[in-house]
């Protein structure tokens, strides 16, 4: 009986695996087969391989047409400045609610873990009111705007590498006349530089894959980026699944190599923040 339960186990584990693996691999395969077919051969031949696989003609009409460049420079443009600012506020409010006892420490704390569970819809309209009011509204001041803020998994991470530094550090600067800023910036922020690594991933590619703030803050086509620019091929009526699948196909590239290249900076800056 254990020999055919561990049969059926391992049946069942291989089984799921399988399953798992098409259900990754599945639309990685539509997208790179659909992005060398012609608009009337993808309705046509299905998931079938395409008859050439040297049809670069989706591929110019998403530069050309869709502006993809643009979309890339814009995007460096906010993912440059957001991260700056991100790392900035960041580690001063790790730094403050690390090294600082005072009465609002809680509730601080408590209020970046509330929000978290606050639906993001629900506070849109309150958002684009600010946004509008401030007059950043249809320019590239408003993504970085929101990009700019400190979210619950930062401010953890960042908590975890402030606290495993030695407050006999802070004490040593002080000796020699060091301010509380002078602390933050020359003994706080250089030792922070594994979490920041870590960080600066995942909000790269969370900021270049984020559709949805882009859409709704930046309609000027001037100020498109890569996620939106592909949303030019998308009309009333039909959308052009083959320039499309061309675009996505350009548009993973860059995140396909970072992951790959940095992936050990993700899993071992998570892992030593959590583990201090």
């Amino acid at each position: 009986m254990e020999k055919n339960d561990a049969l059926w186990v391992k049946i069942i584990k291989y089984l799921s695996l399988t399953l798992a693996v098409f259900i990754v691999l599945f639309p990685l395969y539509s997208v790179v087969v659909g992005a060398f077919k012609t608009q009337v051969e993808y309705y046509n031949s299905g998931l079938r391989l395409p008859e050439n696989f040297l049809n670069f003609e989706n591929f110019q009409k998403v530069f050309k047409v869709g502006k993809l460049a643009l979309g890339f420079q814009n995007i460096l443009i906010i993912i440059a400045v957001s991260l700056a600012g991100n790392i900035l506020i960041g580690t001063m409010v790790a730094y403050a609610l690390g090294r600082f006892d005072f009465k609002l420490k809680k509730p601080i704390m408590g209020l970046y873990l509330i929000v978290q569970i606050v639906p993001l819809v629900t506070t849109q309209v309150a958002t684009f009111g600010v946004i509008k009011a401030l007059g950043v509204y249809n320019t590239m001041y408003a993504p970085m705007l929101l990009y700019m803020g400190a979210d619950v998994l930062q401010i953890v991470v960042y908590l975890q590498f402030v606290n495993s530094i030695p407050r006999d550090l802070d004490e040593s600067a002080m000796i020699e006349g060091a301010s509380l800023f002078n602390i933050y910036r020359s003994v706080i922020f250089p030792l922070l530089a594994p979490a920041t690594a870590t960080l600066v991933i995942l909000k790269t590619i969370g900021i270049y894959n984020d559709f949805y703030v882009p859409y709704l803050y930046m309609p000027d086509r001037k100020l498109q980026v890569v996620s939106t620019a592909i949303y030019n091929f998308v009309g009333p009526n039909a959308a052009q699944f083959n320039v499309i699948s061309a675009g996505l196909l350009i548009i993973f590239i860059p995140t396909v190599i970072l992951y790959l290249f940095l992936q050990r900076y993700i899993f071992a800056g998570v892992t030593s923040g959590a583990v201090k």
